[in-house]
C-alpha cells in the first residue's frame, strides 16, 4: 500500500513489497515490508515537521535503513556519512552545510540530534539525497541527487537483473557508498530484501549467516574479490546464491573470467558493472553470458540510458571521453547550502573515462583524463603504463605529481624491474622517473586504488631529496592524506603505534595484530598504550583492523555513558565497563580502580610467584604451568585468528599463520639460545641440548637438575613449531577457522589422550611433568578457554579444567594455583586493579619472559644473603634485558629497513 503521508513535501517511497513479505533480515531479527512501513513512519514524525537537511551516519543496521527511508518518505534530503565518521571530517561537513538532524545509526546505537528547530534551508523540490563525491567526508563537494534518479536507477538495476520479492541481497559495502546504497534501493523498489550484516567476506561466519538465512546476492568491489580468493568461497555450498555484481573499479579481465567461470560451475551468475555517483550508482553492466568472452569491457547502457564517446576529447583514434546521458543523471553538484535550491542543471554526464567502442559493440574503457602526464615532452598514460607492468608480472601503480612520473611496487626485489620495465615502456631516461616500493598499496574507503594518496607520498619523497624511504614514513605519508577518527584515537595514530611497539614500519590501517606478526613479548605493551588511547579493549582486538578500533573509540567517545552501556545493551564478553560521565554539577574525581585484561595479570602474578618461590620467600608453586595455559590462551586469539588478506600473497590456508607461529618461536627462541649459550660459554654449566631449549628429547633423565631450568621455554618454543607444522598441512587452517571450538577440543583431546600415555597415569613423576608431552594439554585448554565465548562453552572448559588439573603435581596448593588462574582465565575478562599499579603489572606481563630466562643466574648467589633482594635483583636484571633486546631488535629492524630502501640513482653514462 502506498506510504501515508500528512504533509504535502515531496516523498519518494522506495518500498515495492507485499507487507507480510520480508524487507530485513538478521541472524536474529526479521522486519516484513508492513512492519518497516510502520517504522518509516514513526521516524519521520521523529524527524520533525517541514523539510530539513538530515545527515546520517550509519553503517548496515536496521536503524540506519528505517532513518533513510523515512528521511526520503518525508522528503527531507538527506547526506548519507559512513560509519565511524571522525570528528574533524563531520565537524566540515557541519560547519559548511548546517545540518537541522543529524542522526547516528550504527553498531554502537542509534541517536537522534537536533541542531534546528524546523530548517533554515531552500530545497529544490525534486532533491532527495546528497552524496560525496570521494566516496569519503574529505571534500565539502556533494552531488545531488533527485527522487527522479533514485527511482528511476533503483529500477532500472533492478530490471537487469531480473530482480522478484524472492531476492535477498548480503550487504556487503556500506549504506553511505552509492553503490552499496543501490544495493539496497533496488531490492526494496522490487519487493526483495536484505541481509544486513557488517561482516567481512573472509569471516566463516558471514557465509554461515549468507547460507542459513537464504541470501541470494552479493556485490563486491575488486577487492572484495581479491579477498575471497584468499578464502575457501570457491569450495562453499551456496544453493540460494543467484548472481554477484562488480562494480566500484576496474576488475582484471582474468579474474572476470576465473568468477564467471565458477559461476557457470556453481549456478550463478556474474554482473559487471560500471557506475559513478554523479550517475546515482549504475551506467552500464556487462551481460553475465558475455561475462567471459568480453572481460574487460563494461557492457552495454543501463535500459533507460544511452553512452556515446566524444572523440574530441582526448584519447588515440577511436576513443574519445565516455559521455552518458540518462533519468539517473544527478542534478549538479553543491558547495554551499545555497546550492540545495538549484535546480537539475546537467542533460549528460561527462564521466572523464576514455572509452572505444569494440567491434562487438561492447564499450571498453580504454584510460581516466585525469590519468594522463607529460614528462619530458611525452605523453604518459598511466593505466597503460600499469597494464604494461602488469603483463610482465609487475603489479604496480602509477602517478605523476607535478608532471613527474612515480612508480610504486610492492616489494623491494621488484623496484630495479619495474625501472627497466618503465624505461621500455615509455622510453623516459632512468633520471626522470621515480620507482618506490611499498608494503601495500594504498586504496580509498571504498576499496578502490588511492592514487591521490600516492600523488601526495611521491611528492613528499622528491622534496626530501630521496627516491626511497622506510615503509613507515611511506605509509604515514600515505594516512596523512587521508581523514583519521578523532584527536588520541585516530586510525593514522594508531597505525604509527602498531608500527613503533612491533617494529613493523609497513603497517597499514588495515592490519591488525595477527596480520602484523603480534606475539606475546609486545602483546601487553600494545594493549595498555591501546587502551590508553581507546578505552577497554575486546577480546577480539588482536584480529580486528586498525581503522576497525579507531571507529569503534570514535563510536564509544560520541555515545552517551561513553561505551554500549549507552545504548542499554550489556558490554559485549571481553570489554570492561567504562565509567558514565559525572552526574551533572558532580566534581570530578580520579579513577583509584582500573581493569586490566586478565591474561595480563595472570602473567604479571605468575613470574612473581615463580621468582618469589625459587628464592624461597614463599612456597606457591604452579605459576609456570599457569603461564602455558595463558601462553595457548593468547595464541588462540591473535595466532589462530582469521589471517588478514591485506597483506600481499598470504591467503587463509594456513601460510599466513605458518610465517607467524614461526616468528613467534624464532622471537622466543633467539634471545633464550643467546643467553643460555652465552652462560654456557662462561660458566661450563649448561649441556648443548640446554642451549637448543632440547633438554626435553635427552632420554633417560629420573631426576630434576640444573639442565631442566628452561623447560617452560622449550615446551613452549616447540609447542609453537609443532602447531605450525600442523597449520602447514593442506586445509587444516580452514578447518580450524570453520569448526574453531571444536578443533580446539579434538586438540584437547589428543594432547591429553599423549599426557595419560606418557605419565602413566594421572600423576606424572619429575621431571616429566616438565617435559612437552605431559604438559602440551595446558597450551590446549588455554586455547579452549579462548574459544569458549558462550557461557555453556565456558562451564565445559571449567568443568575440563577440574577433571584434568586435580592429580597432575599430587600437591593441592600448586593445583589451586593453576584451577584459580583457569577461572580466572575462563569466567573474568578483565580484573579491577589499583591504577597506581598498572603500568607496573603491564611491564611485568610483557618483560615475563626474560625474567624467567635470566633469574636463574641472579637468585642463588644473592638468595643468601637476602631472599627479598635477590627477588629485586632478579626482576631488575630481567627487566633490563628486555628493555635492551627490545631497543636492539628495534635498531637491527629499520637498519635493515634502511638499508634494503637504498636505491642510488643510476650513474649517467660518460
Amino acid at each position: 500500500m502506498p506510504m501515508l503521508l500528512t504533509r504535502t513535501e515531496p516523498a519518494l517511497d522506495l518500498l515495492g513489497g507485499d507487507p507480510a513479505a520480508p524487507a530485513i533480515v538478521t541472524p536474529s531479527t526479521r522486519i516484513d515490508h508492513g512492519e518497516l512501513r510502520d517504522r518509516i513512519d514513526e521516524r519521520r514524525r521523529a524527524l520533525g515537521d517541514g523539510r530539513r537537511l538530515v545527515f546520517l551516519a550509519g553503517g548496515n543496521t536496521v536503524e540506519a535503513i528505517v532513518t533513510y527511508l523515512a528521511a526520503l518518505a518525508a522528503g527531507h534530503p538527506v547526506l548519507l556519512l559512513p560509519e565511524g565518521i571522525d570528528g574533524t571530517a563531520l565537524d566540515a561537513v557541519v560547519d559548511r552545510y548546517a545540518p537541522d538532524v543529524v542522526v547516528r545509526a550504527d553498531r554502537a546505537g542509534y541517536e537522534l540530534a537536533e541542531r534546528a528547530a524546523g530548517s533554515t534551508h531552500a530545497f529544490h523540490p525534486e532533491l532527495a539525497v546528497l552524496a560525496s563525491t570521494s566516496g569519503s567526508t574529505g571534500s565539502p563537494k556533494l552531488v545531488r541527487l533527485s527522487r527522479t534518479n533514485m527511482t528511476a536507477n533503483a529500477r532500472s538495476i533492478a530490471g537487469y537483473l531480473g530482480l522478484t520479492p524472492d531476492d535477498r541481497a548480503a550487504t556487503t559495502l556500506p549504506l553511505g557508498y552509492c553503490y552499496g546504497l543501490s544495493v539496497v534501493n533496488s531490492h526494496l523498489v522490487a519487493g526483495g530484501s536484505l541481509l544486513l550484516t557488517d561482516r567481512s567476506v573472509v569471516e566463516p561466519a558471514f557465509w554461515d549467516e549468507f547460507a542459513a538465512l537464504g541470501a541470494t546476492s552479493f556485490a563486491g568491489v575488486p577487492y572484495t574479490y581479491e579477498l575471497l580468493e584468499t578464502s575457501d568461497f570457491a569450495r562453499r555450498d551456496l544453493p540460494d546464491l543467484r548472481y554477484v555484481t562488480q562494480a566500484g573499479g576496474r576488475l582484471a579481465p582474468d579474474r572476470v573470467r576465473t568468477l564467471a567461470r565458477l559461476g557457470r560451475e556453481r549456478g550463478f551468475d556474474l554482473y559487471v558493472m560500471y557506475g559513478q555517483t554523479e550517475a546515482t550508482a549504475r551506467m552500464a553492466y556487462l551481460p553475465p553470458e558475455l561475462a567471459e568472452s568480453a572481460a574487460g569491457a563494461i557492457g552495454v547502457p543501463i535500459p533507460g540510458g544511452a553512452l556515446r564517446i566524444d572523440e574530441a576529447v582526448g584519447g588515440a583514434p577511436g576513443e574519445g571521453e565516455l559521455v552518458y546521458s540518462g533519468p539517473n543523471v544527478m542534478m549538479g553538484y553543491a558547495e554551499t547550502p545555497a546550492d540545495l535550491a538549484r535546480g537539475p542543471e546537467l542533460d549528460e554526464l561527462r564521466t572523464g573515462d576514455l572509452a572505444r567502442r569494440r567491434d562487438d559493440g561492447l564499450v571498453e574503457i580504454t584510460g581516466r583524463l585525469s590519468r594522463f602526464a607529460k614528462s619530458f615532452g611525452l605523453r604518459l598514460d598511466l593505466d597503460r603504463i600499469e597494464q604494461v607492468l602488469a603483463a610482465d608480472g609487475l603489479e604496480a601503480r602509477a602517478v605523476a605529481p607535478d608532471e613527474r612520473l612515480a612508480v610504486f611496487v610492492r616489494h623491494e626485489r621488484l623496484v630495479e624491474r619495474a625501472r627497466e620495465a618503465v624505461r621500455s615502456a615509455t622510453g623516459l631516461p632512468p633520471h626522470a622517473y621515480d620507482v618506490h616500493a611499498l608494503a601495500e598499496f594504498p586504496r580509498t574507503a571504498n576499496g578502490k586504488p588511492d592514487h591521490a594518496a600516492l600523488r601526495t607520498h611521491a611528492t613528499l619523497l622528491r622534496s626530501d631529496g630521496t627516491t626511497r624511504v622506510e615503509p613507515a614514513t611511506a605509509e604515514r605519508g600515505v594516512a596523512d592524506a587521508r581523514p583519521g577518527p578523532t584527536p588520541g584515537a585516530t586510525a593514522p595514530e594508531l597505525r604509527d603505534l602498531y608500527a613503533e611497539l612491533l617494529g613493523r614500519p609497513d603497517a597499514t590501517e588495515e592490519d591488525t595484530f595477527s596480520s602484523l606478526d603480534g606475539d606475546s613479548l609486545n602483546y601487553v605493551e600494545l594493549a595498555l598504550r591501546l587502551e590508553e588511547r581507546i578505552g577497554a579493549l575486546p577480546t577480539d582486538w588482536p584480529s580486528r583492523s586498525i581503522r576497525v578500533l579507531a571507529a569503534s573509540a570514535t563510536r564509544s567517545m560520541s555515545a552517551p555513558g561513553g561505551g554500549s552501556e549507552a545504548s542499554g545493551a550489556p558490554p559485549a564478553r571481553g570489554t570492561a565497563p567504562t565509567p558514565g560521565p559525572a552526574a551533572p554539577g558532580a566534581a570530578a574525581r580520579p579513577r583509584r580502580i582500573a581493569r586490566l585484561e586478565t591474561s595480563v595479570v595472570l602473567r604479571a602474578v605468575a613470574i612473581v610467584l615463580v621468582v618469589a618461590t625459587h628464592a624461597d620467600v614463599v612456597q606457591l608453586k604452579g605459576g609456570a604451568h599457569l603461564l602455558l595455559a595463558v601462553a595457548g590462551f593468547n595464541l588462540a586469539r591473535f595466532r589462530f585468528s582469521t589471517p588478514a588478506p591485506t597483506r600481499a600473497g598470504l591467503p587463509a590456508d594456513g601460510r599466513a599463520r605458518v610465517r607467524g607461529l614461526l616468528r613467534s618461536a624464532a622471537l622466543i627462541a633467539v634471545p633464550a639460545v643467546l643467553w643460555i649459550g652465552g652462560v654456557a660459554l662462561i660458566a661450563r654449566t649448561y649441556d648443548p641440548a640446554t642451549v637448543l631449549l632440547s633438554n626435553w628429547l635427552v632420554p633417560g633423565a629420573t631426576a630434576w637438575s640444573e639442565q631442566w631450568q628452561f623447560w617452560f621455554l622449550e615446551a613452549l618454543v616447540w609447542s609453537i613449531v609443532g602447531l605450525a607444522v600442523l597449520f602447514a598441512l593442506p586445509g587444516v587452517a580452514r578447518l580450524e577457522q570453520r569448526f574453531p571450538y571444536a578443533f580446539a577440543l579434538a586438540v584437547l583431546g589428543i594432547a591429553l589422550v599423549v599426557r595419560y600415555v606418557v605419565s602413566g597415569g594421572i600423576t606424572p613423576s619429575s621431571p616429566m611433568r616438565y617435559a612437552l608431552p605431559a604438559i602440551a594439554w595446558l597450551i590446549a585448554l588455554g586455547w579452549l578457554v579462548a574459544r569458549s565465548t558462550s557461557a555453556p562453552r565456558r562451564v565445559a572448559a571449567s568443568a575440563i579444567a577440574l577433571a584434568t588439573v586435580p592429580g597432575f603435581f599430587g600437591d593441592p596448593v600448586r593445583e589451586g594455583i593453576v584451577l584459580g588462574g583457569l577461572a580466572l582465565l575462563i569466567w573474568a575478562t578483565s580484573l579491577p586493579v589499583p591504577v597506581l599499579l598498572t603500568g607496573a603489572l603491564g611491564t611485568l606481563a610483557s618483560a615475563s619472559m626474560f625474567v624467567y630466562l635470566t633469574h636463574w643466574q641472579i637468585y642463588p648467589p644473592i638468595e643468601e644473603l637476602s631472599p627479598p633482594l635477590a627477588i629485586v635483583a632478579s626482576f631488575a636484571l630481567g627487566l633490563t634485558a628486555w628493555w635492551a633486546w627490545g631497543r636492539a631488535t628495534r635498531w637491527a629492524g629499520a637498519r635493515r629497513r634502511r638499508r634494503g630502501a637504498h636505491d642510488p640513482e643510476p650513474l649517467p653514462h660518460r
